[in-house]
């Protein structure tokens, strides 16, 4: 993937409309012969900078590949009304694809994944290929859990980034630690106070009503059994959030469908293991010629 860094002085920032505010994101021009355009959506509490190596690279492949921050997290703006349920943020894609002019390359790391699938599924023509990130309709519950309980645990903030790096690690222990927290600054805001926070609302986690929270299995579910565009799900072979019955019905909702484990990985996939959740990704679209 190191061809792919010749792109990183060409990325530029841009402001999408979304339906409750501005949404934030980054796009690197299509290398070459252009094949399309590509939406990166990363998982809840994460910003857009978790798919910067693989925006990289499909732009270094001919996708014009734009990474956006969800309402609420990042540098996109705050949803006035606190709402952050599975209606919002399809409806912020379906107006930041219409935006984009043309169906996308949609990938979707968890929540952002979640998003893609139920929006192809109930609107249709949003997405010319689906990418799911360790998501599918059947979530396993105490993974979630574990999700939630990570993101509340710090509501007074961190005192230092080193601080943030064992927070992190601790949750995703067989992810090596790096020796400098300065990359975390991204993934943090430092307020008044002297103290880091996380850079999402918080109002994100004061939805306690599930279906408001994402989509439930059965309307998942539902939504899958619509899709017709090529769709790989890859899972991180230790995932806590995708079983083994969670990937068989998906390939049987969506027939074509395909899987790829990413061993030695989590629910974080991406991010454990970016070169070969990139590489897994280009050989998909390379296969299906989308």
């Amino acid at each position: 993937m190191s061809d792919a860094n010749d792109s990183v002085a060409t990325a530029e920032h841009i402001v999408l409309d979304g339906t409750a505010g501005k949404l934030a994101g980054d796009r690197w021009p299509a290398q070459g012969e252009r094949r399309g355009a590509a939406l990166l959506l990363h998982g809840g509490g994460q910003t857009r900078h978790s798919w910067f190596r693989t925006a990289q690279a499909l732009a270094a492949a001919g996708w014009e590949a734009t990474a956006l921050d969800a309402r609420g997290h990042g540098d996109s703006e705050w949803a006035p009304d606190g709402d952050y349920g599975t209606d919002a943020l399809n409806a912020d894609l379906v107006a930041v694809v219409d935006q984009l002019g043309e169906p996308a390359l949609l990938v979707g790391a968890s929540m952002g994944g979640m998003t893609a699938l139920v929006s192809q599924g109930e609107h249709g023509g949003l997405a010319r290929a689906l990418v799911l990130v360790d998501i599918v309709p059947k979530v396993e519950p105490a993974g979630v859990q574990r999700i939630l309980d990570f993101m509340g645990a710090n509501p007074d903030g961190f005192a230092s980034l080193d601080e943030v790096a064992a927070a992190v690690h601790a949750y995703n222990p067989h992810r090596k630690r790096p020796p400098n927290p300065e990359g975390l600054r991204k993934n943090v805001r430092l307020r008044e106070n002297g103290r880091w926070y996380w850079h999402w609302d918080p109002a994100f986690l004061r939805i306690t009503d599930e279906p408001r929270r994402s989509s439930n299995h059965e309307r998942a579910a539902a939504a899958a059994r619509r899709i017709t565009v090529p769709t790989l799900l890859v899972r991180g072979a230790q995932s806590d959030i995708v079983s083994e019955d969670g990937v068989r019905e998906l390939l049987e909702l969506i027939p074509g469908s395909k899987h790829v484990d990413v061993s030695a990985t989590g629910h974080m996939v991406a991010g454990d293991d970016n070169d070969v959740f990139t590489r897994t990704v280009l050989d998909f679209l390379a296969e299906r010629e989308v």
